[in-house]
């Protein structure tokens, strides 16, 4: 029976080679044995279905004869056996996509390392804890971090100032060197960062007196930061260039600060919007009143029609956060010690 190679990556028979290898790197992540919920009989198949439509003679083959034409001995079979077991080199593949497919997976990068450029310093994340009001109005914060910093001496580039930078005999200046990293799938040559230089293609002719030649410092720094109104629990608020140093002068990563948020013990926050529960008496409920409400804002005065059941909801604009309202939710309090008068009066009212 023909297998359908298209139906198992899930591509029309139209497909570009892009689409192909892009539906296959899907697969292969999602189905990888080595992988919690991995499926070694689905990662196989789709191997042998990239290995046919990924090639271009192959597919034209296949579009022609079907999957026969690769089956017992036919054209092209050759290619399924070490790839299908996980063992010897990968037949009609280009290495140079595996590389990019399992790079993430196996922890290497692909062919298409990029020589001499600038790393980004890693990021940064901070909790805070806000209180509510904090969290509704805004605030100021200092916030101390022992972080790398670029060293001030030598600008981050290791080198002592009024010395140069030389090639580095390593990698001879391109900043990568090449090795061959051993899979299931074989022998797959990668491109990585030079060890010597830090993929920088240049060394320090005298190291700096300050970092050591590192470019970088550990210091202590403390930022003034502006919580802006209206943030909300788990909010991530990023501030660019305030995470770590990057190596050899490279830029700066960011610094996300994550709001937690204390609760309030009379109000609910649903976004912008905040709700109360205000208790009010029978007799008011029934003749109306004017209540005080509390806000965020301070007390407002509630007008409360004659009539009013419990359940009612009032809104109080731009008594929330950030221009929002505030909705009032009235529960009527049902009086439950009545003296004897009371309750021939409420009797005779007949309410």
């Amino acid at each position: 029976m023909s297998k359908d190679y298209y139906k198992v990556l899930d591509v029309e028979k139209g497909a570009s080679a892009d689409e192909i290898k892009k539906a296959f790197r899907k697969k292969a992540h999602k189905y990888h044995p080595d992988k919690e919920g991995g499926d070694e009989a689905k990662f196989k198949e789709a191997n042998e279905a990239y290995q046919i439509l990924g090639d271009e003679k192959k597919r034209q083959t296949y579009d022609q004869f079907g999957s026969a034409a690769f089956e017992n001995g036919g054209a092209g079979a050759g290619g399924f056996g070490g790839f299908g077991g996980f063992g010897g080199n990968a037949q009609g593949i280009n290495m140079d996509d595996l590389g990019d497919i399992f790079g993430d997976m196996f922890g290497f990068g692909g062919t298409r390392t990029k020589s001499k450029r600038q790393r980004r310093g890693p990021d940064i994340q901070v909790d805070i804890d806000l209180t509510f009001e904090e969290a509704v109005f805004g605030t100021e914060r200092d916030i101390t971090l022992n972080r790398t910093l670029r060293c001030e001496r030598c600008a981050g580039l290791g080198a002592e100032p009024g010395t140069k930078m030389n090639e580095c005999d390593v990698c001879k200046g391109s900043g990568v060197i090449d090795k061959v990293q051993r899979t299931m799938l074989g022998n797959v040559r990668t491109r990585a960062a030079c060890d010597a230089c830090g993929g920088d293609g240049k060394v320090p002719e005298q190291k700096c007196t300050e970092c050591n030649g590192i470019g970088v410092q550990k210091k202590q720094k403390t930022l003034s930061v502006s919580i802006p109104a209206g943030v909300d629990d788990g909010n991530v608020i990023r501030l660019r260039g305030e995470g770590e140093a990057g190596p050899a002068g490279g830029p700066e990563g960011d610094l996300y600060l994550r709001a937690h948020v204390q609760p309030s013990k009379e109000f609910e926050r649903h976004g912008s919007t905040i709700r109360l529960t205000k208790e009010i008496g029978f007799t008011q409920a029934a003749i109306g009143d004017t209540v005080d409400v509390p806000t965020v804002h301070g007390d407002v005065g509630l007008k409360i029609p004659s009539g009013t059941q419990s359940g009612t909801e009032f809104k109080l604009k731009g008594k929330g956060v950030a221009g929002g309202d505030q909705i009032v939710t009235v529960q009527v309090k049902t009086p439950t010690k009545l003296n004897r008068e009371q309750k021939r009066k409420l009797k005779d009212l007949d309410i």
